[in-house]
C-alpha cells in the first residue's frame, strides 16, 4: 500500500500542493484532476521521490518510503508525459530494449496482438521519430504490459489519444485493478472509468 499524509510542497515560498492524504492501495484507482500549471506533475514527482516534499510523509507498505525504495521502485511502471522511447530507434528496437531491461517475459506474440489493438502494427519497423505524438504516447503506454508491476503512475496519459484509444486505456486500467493492481493518474480531462478517490489540485 502506498499511503501518503499531510503531503505539502513549497518552492520559493510558493504553494504548489498542501496536506494531500491519499491511500493507494490494491484494485484502487486514483484521479488526480486540475487543470494545467495546477500542480500534478509535482505531485507525482514527490510521491515517486524525485522532490523532497516540504511537510508531510509517505509510506510504502508501512514503512518510510525512503527506507523502502528499492521495494518501491521494483513495483512501480511511473509513465511521465514526456517522451521515454529513443526516437532515432524504431518501435521494434524500443520494444527490445524495454524487455531486456525490466526482464519481461511477454512474448512476440502477446506485444503483437497489442499493437494491433493500438493500431501500431503497420509501424512496427518505423523509427519513433517518424510517429505522430498519440502514436508516440501509445508507445509510451505499451510499458505498462511490458514491465507487469503492481501499480501504474502516470502523468496525463490520455493526452493526445483518439477516442478509441482512451477507450483501450481506460479498460487496461479496470482489467489491472481486478488482478489486485492499482493505478494513479493525472489527467485534465473526462474519464468514463470508475474513480475510487478524486483529489482536485
Amino acid at each position: 500500500m502506498l499511503l501518503t499524509q499531510n503531503l505539502t510542497l513549497y518552492r520559493s515560498k510558493r504553494k504548489i500542493f498542501e496536506n494531500v492524504n491519499m491511500s493507494l492501495s490494491s484494485g484502487k484507482i486514483i484521479l488526480l484532476k486540475g487543470k494545467n500549471g495546477s500542480g500534478k506533475t509535482s505531485l507525482i514527482k514527490t510521491i515517486l521521490n524525485i522532490l523532497e516534499p516540504s511537510n508531510g510523509c509517505i509510506y510504502w507498505k508501512g514503512k518510510i518510503l525512503k527506507k523502502n525504495l528499492y521495494d518501491y521502485y521494483n513495483n512501480i511502471t511511473y509513465i511521465s508525459d514526456k517522451i521515454s522511447s529513443v526516437r532515432q530507434l524504431s518501435v521494434s528496437e524500443n520494444i527490445t530494449i524495454w524487455k531486456k531491461l525490466f526482464l519481461s517475459n511477454i512474448s512476440n506474440q502477446e506485444i503483437g496482438k497489442i499493437l494491433t489493438l493500438l493500431n501500431l502494427d503497420a509501424f512496427f519497423h518505423s523509427k519513433v521519430s517518424t510517429l505522430s505524438l498519440g502514436e508516440t504516447k501509445k508507445l509510451e503506454l505499451l510499458r505498462l504490459i511490458i514491465e507487469n508491476k503492481k501499480i501504474w503512475i502516470l502523468d496525463e496519459p490520455l493526452t493526445n489519444l483518439d477516442l478509441e484509444s482512451v477507450d483501450v486505456l481506460e479498460h487496461t486500467f479496470t482489467d489491472h485493478c481486478n488482478k489486485n493492481g492499482s493505478v494513479l493518474f493525472s489527467t485534465h480531462n473526462d474519464t468514463k472509468l470508475n474513480i475510487s478517490e478524486e483529489i482536485i489540485l
